[in-house]
């Protein structure tokens, strides 16, 4: 999904036992509303509220897949995201692999699908994303060979609030003039978050974004 659990879940150490990894697995469900859905910098939602859920299964051997759903701008219907994939840490590095499916139930051959890579050493992490496969126009956003680049870096501060900085880069196969970079602070505290995103991006969404999430799992 667009703002799911793939970065906790690769946390997820590898199993050091014989146990098979459906034995120990877990399944976590989430729900969430957000004053704007943002991804990557851009607003999915009409700079409009969404809500969304989810349901997770992660194994101790560090597999896990999901779903996730969430609402869009008006008369864009929902987002429906299907992924799997693999996490684990090696001496401090954390790393997590998986393959991800975006779906959009109102929005006619806009569906597409990337594989993933996050990294991350302490408070730093970085990422990269890859279109592999897609329903939209050949020559198009999000056609196959789209290309997404981050950086974060977050830590802990008084009051069990914490901060997360993000820097992104959206790289468009078809046409060069479509790239945009974007920056996002997060700070949170239990359940909630407050967000301040900004892209330069030439499709007109460059405003700076102020946002009021809320989010838990179960």
């Amino acid at each position: 999904m667009k703002t799911f659990k793939i970065a906790a879940l690769a946390l997820a150490t590898l199993s050091a036992t014989s146990v098979s990894q459906f034995a120990n697995a877990a399944v976590e469900a989430n729900i969430g509303a957000t004053s704007n859905y943002v991804w990557r910098g851009v607003s999915q939602s009409g700079d409009s509220a969404s809500v969304s859920g989810g349901v997770d299964y992660s194994a101790d051997s560090g597999f896990y897949a999901g779903t996730w759903v969430g609402s869009l701008s008006e008369g864009a219907g929902a987002e429906t995201d299907f992924y799997l994939g693999y996490g684990g840490e090696a001496e401090g590095f954390t790393y997590d692999v998986g393959y991800i499916y975006y779906s959009y139930t109102d929005l006619d051959d806009s569906d597409f699908g990337e594989i993933y890579f996050n990294g991350g050493v302490g408070d730093f992490g970085f990422g990269v994303a890859y279109t592999v496969n897609s329903q939209v126009s050949e020559g198009s956003a999000f056609d196959t060979g789209d290309v997404y680049l981050y950086g974060s870096y977050g830590f802990a501060l008084p009051e069990d609030y914490s901060l997360g900085l993000t820097v992104g880069y959206y790289n468009f196969d078809a046409d060069a003039a479509m790239d945009y970079a974007h920056v996002q602070a997060d700070l949170s505290k239990g359940d909630f978050t407050f967000s301040v995103s900004k892209a330069e991006d030439d499709s007109g969404d460059d405003d700076v974004k102020f946002i009021v999430s809320w989010g838990t799992t179960f």
